[in-house]
């Protein structure tokens, strides 16, 4: 498939923005966990990162656009017939409804869709194969990640992504890197996991009591739960 104008190319739907400078696609290899375990790259698009990926290890990737699909397939045919790549087609969302996303321990690549990306990452935070997700976000998205106690950005994203490990914002990537160009600054957000944590109630607690952060998180609380019961939890742990 010949892909003449890639700004036409993209599409909207799904939230696309390709990444073509080769820095920073070098960047994000080096900044991957320094061992040979199998990479799922969600979202290859047109290849450039997957590239360089299949020069060192065995990756699966998942692509929900068909034109893409076909796209990779033709172009990838050779790793995708030694095994080293495996090209699956489809909502990657729809494969974790049935557990994790890979049999096997593995570390998550992607340069995630703005729209979908903190839904992505919370995934991989529940999946036991997955132990590090290296990703292309927001950044106003990495920066709550990784921010720490008493920071301006210091959410719940930053206490989840604490339960399961270490975050560390890796670099900044400016709009005029990728076709069509987006209207924010990126980052590379990577978290490296030493466990997992399957607990939706946790995160619920968690969106209730950050949901205005000026407020004490009491007064948060008891915009769900009753007074009583807030009042008698906090005199437990006095």
């Amino acid at each position: 498939m010949i892909i003449d104008d890639l700004t036409e190319f993209a599409s909207k739907k799904f939230g696309q923005n390709f990444l073509k400078n080769d820095m920073y696609l070098h960047k994000i290899i080096q900044a991957m966990p320094n061992d040979n375990l199998r990479v799922a790259e969600i979202g290859p698009g047109l290849g450039d990162l997957t590239k360089e990926l299949v020069k060192a290890r065995n990756v699966t990737a998942f692509e929900v656009d068909k034109r893409l699909c076909e796209h990779l397939t033709t172009e990838f045919e050779e790793s995708i017939h030694k095994g080293a790549l495996e090209l699956r087609c489809g909502d990657v969302l729809e494969r974790w409804e049935s557990g994790s996303l890979l049999d096997e321990p593995y570390h998550l690549v992607a340069n995630l869709p703005y729209y979908i990306a903190t839904n992505i990452i919370l995934k991989a935070f529940r999946d036991e194969h997955c132990q590090s997700v290296l990703v292309m976000v927001q950044k106003e998205v990495a920066v709550k990640f990784a921010a720490i106690a008493k920071q301006k950005a210091f959410s719940a994203l930053s206490v989840l992504a604490t339960s399961v490990g270490k975050a560390t914002l890796c670099f900044e990537v400016e709009p005029e890197a990728f076709v069509p160009p987006p209207n924010v600054t990126s980052a590379v957000l990577l978290i490296e996991k030493d466990r997992t944590r399957n607990d939706e109630k946790f995160e619920s607690f968690l969106k209730v009591a950050f949901q205005q952060p000026r407020k004490k998180l009491s007064k948060n609380l008891m915009a769900v739960f009753s007074k009583d019961m807030v009042n008698q939890t906090f005199a437990k742990l006095d």
